[in-house]
């Protein structure tokens, strides 16, 4: 089988721990992990929300199709997050992730992002708090701590981003294979999160 694939944005203000958990868990994976960089405004690397800094592997460009990959992972922080929300070309390329049926994430504040990209209203999300109220009346919202929906994943924030990270690694592989990694044993998190 070949290996999985995923994009996850960085941008400035991108919370550190939703982005460095989420990419960790999918490397240890063995899911191949692209970090795109929107709109940095340091290049080469993005200041996180703690100040903390971050080289992605490419900048956003046409070259990135939902062709080429099994998923697409927005991490909160809300600076990063109203960035990619308001990107025409992140946008579009989350729409055809979605319209592929390919796994869309969302955590912490990055949901807004699925909604300015046209992700149906039908759908049942999660967000951190201060956002709630720009998804509630367009989403199906809920707070619970990790939300699946068909190819759609959201999530609250930082306290909840290793079961983030462990569901879409069994959304990616199949529990059965995210079982044998043994990645809740290796990490020391509870059987059941």
């Amino acid at each position: 089988m070949a290996a999985k694939k995923a994009i996850v944005f960085l941008a400035d203000g991108t919370e550190e721990m939703e982005f460095t958990i989420t990419v960790d868990v999918l490397r240890r994976a063995k899911i191949d992990v692209t970090v795109v960089g929107v709109k940095l405004k340091n290049p080469p690397a993005a200041t996180c929300s703690r100040g903390v800094k971050i080289i992605p592997d490419v900048e956003m460009n046409q070259s990135l199709i939902a062709d080429n990959y099994d998923a697409l992972i927005a991490p909160g922080g809300m600076g990063g997050a109203l960035t990619l929300r308001d990107d025409k070309d992140v946008q579009l390329l989350v729409a055809s992730f979605y319209e592929k049926k390919k796994i869309v994430a969302f955590i912490c504040a990055a949901p807004i992002v699925a909604k300015s990209s046209g992700i149906p209203g039908s759908h049942k999300v999660t967000s951190y708090p201060s956002v709630k109220d720009q998804l509630k009346d367009y989403f199906q919202y809920t707070e619970d701590r990790v939300v699946v929906d068909k190819n759609v994943i959201t999530s609250r924030g930082p306290g909840t981003a290793f079961l983030f990270a462990l569901t879409l690694v069994e959304e990616l592989l199949g529990k059965d294979v995210a079982d044998n990694l043994n990645l809740r044993g290796e990490m020391l998190t509870a059987d059941e999160l």
